[in-house]
């Protein structure tokens, strides 16, 4: 997994949990999340290598241009209070400049990040820095090798049963976002999740994302409770492939 950093000016506005479409010459579009927002002017987002597009961003070098589109979609509310964040591998990346956001607002943040290993887990330094007087950091790992031995889900669901908060916010694997939400729901806890779908446009046209009559690129990909709930019968459950095919999370 790697950051590239660079310069936008509509994206140094952008709210934490947008993504923005990202043009690599002669490849291909794809969306991203944004992992930093005009830090020391610049944004940033973090790749990991998974096909061709992503294997050319891991290929780019200081001054190599790239295409933006954005920032687009909607992003998390920030909630002043006590938050609880839940983030899974690359989902990790999505919540890290919310969780910086929160703490400047003076809100309390346990931050709670799972990987299948150790390797798996970016910004461990930068976020120890965000939450050392704002909130906890709990860390887990699939195989142990780094926090606790365990998924996030776990975790986070151990958490809610202990203690209380005003927002859960969550970003990772679908099935792991489906328990924290239903653990949350149960206490009566406002769950922000973000969906992953296959975006190809990102202005609402194409309807690769759609989910229960909603489109992820443009009324998400951020969703909160209420319309988790309406989505029931697909979040955690299905998505939809290239090809337009029904398949399963």
């Amino acid at each position: 997994m790697i950051s590239l950093a660079f310069f936008d000016s509509l994206c140094s506005s952008a709210r934490p949990g947008q993504y923005i479409m990202v043009w690599i010459p002669g490849i291909d579009e794809i969306p991203m999340a944004l992992s930093a927002v005009n830090e020391d002017g610049l944004s940033e987002i973090t790749v990991r290598k998974v096909g061709t597009a992503t294997g050319e961003l891991h290929s780019k070098k200081e001054g190599d241009t790239i295409g933006i589109r954005g920032p687009l979609g909607r992003g998390y509310e920030p909630v002043r209070g006590r938050c609880l964040l839940v983030g899974g591998g690359t989902g990790i990346a999505s919540l890290t400049p919310l969780a910086k956001e929160l703490a400047m607002l003076g809100s309390w943040v346990d931050f709670v990040i799972g990987a299948r290993n150790a390797q798996g887990l970016p910004f461990l330094d930068r976020l120890t820095t965000v939450l050392k007087n704002s909130g906890e950091l709990i860390v887990t790992t699939d195989d142990g090798s780094s926090g606790q031995r365990g998924f996030a889900s776990d975790a986070a669901v151990a958490i809610l049963n202990d203690r209380s908060y005003d927002v859960v916010y969550t970003c990772g694997p679908e099935k792991m976002m489906v328990q924290v939400f239903e653990a949350a729901d149960r206490k009566g806890i406002e769950v922000q999740a973000s969906l992953e779908r296959l975006i190809k446009c990102g202005i609402g046209l194409c309807g690769s994302c759609a989910i229960g009559g909603l489109r992820v690129c443009i009324d998400g990909p951020v969703f909160g409770s209420k319309h988790l709930r309406q989505l029931s019968e697909e979040f955690g459950k299905w998505k939809l492939n290239a090809s337009g095919q029904r398949i399963a999370v």
